[in-house]
């Protein structure tokens, strides 16, 4: 969508940007080192400290077992050495290389943390007895691995329906809520990139351990994680809303000609 397909919308987003960023709550990020000790994080937004474009190798194992869970359908190619074989593919190794990352990863990341659970186990038909008996476990996301899910870029075009799909399936207990679940699917749909910022600043505060669950999306810690992270858009919106339409065309053709 052009930007000035954007501006159409404005005041229809400006209430839903006015309760965002309407700080109701307490909220105080905990310190980290308290929280690490308690809560398995997981580190799908971790970056080299030097190279902060670049996301570290656990971060982009877990980023890519994440991506394919919520593509695969397959419980076969949901395994350990399955998401093995496919992440290694991606990043030109050998899967044995990342088996014991991937293994890791599971284990004491994003299971503990309930992004990925157990979803069933295929049966051996070789190898040891016991794991023929046992079967091999395949793994699927959970309620909240789907949200993070929706925050993964790999993803691509997916990742919205996610997020759409997701959206639409939370109990609403009253009009706040309605009026912020509202904007957030008309954003997925008119301004996606402004939709996951939003998204993304609430499941990072969850993967750094601040806010201890994402699942079901709790309104009040949506508004007090990210109130602060909105404060360009809300200035433009409200700014926009309240200029004549001369000035409103001037600041459209700016944003046609600039972008």
């Amino acid at each position: 969508m052009c930007i000035c397909g954007h501006f159409t919308i404005l005041n229809t987003l400006h209430q839903q940007i006015k309760i965002l960023s309407n700080v109701t709550t307490g909220y105080q990020q905990p310190r980290r080192a308290n929280l690490k000790q308690d809560k398995h994080n997981i580190a799908i937004f971790d970056t080299f400290k030097t190279r902060k474009n670049r996301f570290t190798g656990e971060a982009k194992r877990q980023r890519g077992i994440i991506a394919h869970l919520a593509t695969e359908q397959s419980p076969e190619f949901r395994t350990r050495t399955s998401i093995a074989h496919v992440i290694a593919r991606k990043q030109g190794i050998l899967w044995q290389n990342i088996y014991s990352g991937i293994f890791r990863d599971l284990d004491e990341a994003l299971i503990p943390s309930g992004v990925i659970k157990e979803g069933g186990r295929l049966p051996l038909r070789r190898g040891p007895r016991a794991l023929q008996l046992e079967g091999v476990p395949f793994y699927e996301l959970t309620e909240t691995g789907l949200l993070v899910a929706s925050s993964i870029e790999e993803i691509g075009i997916e990742r919205e329906k996610i997020l759409e799909k997701y959206l639409a399936s939370v109990p609403i207990h009253d009009h706040s809520e309605r009026t912020i679940f509202e904007g957030l699917l008309l954003l997925v749909k008119t301004a996606p990139s402004f939709a996951f910022k939003i998204i993304n600043e609430y499941i990072y505060a969850y993967s750094s351990g601040f806010i201890d669950n994402i699942t079901p999306l709790d309104v009040k810690i949506l508004r007090s994680v990210i109130s602060k992270q909105i404060g360009i858009e809300k200035e433009l919106i409200e700014a926009f809303i309240n200029m004549k339409p001369h000035q409103k065309d001037v600041v459209t053709n700016f944003f046609k000609e600039i972008s």
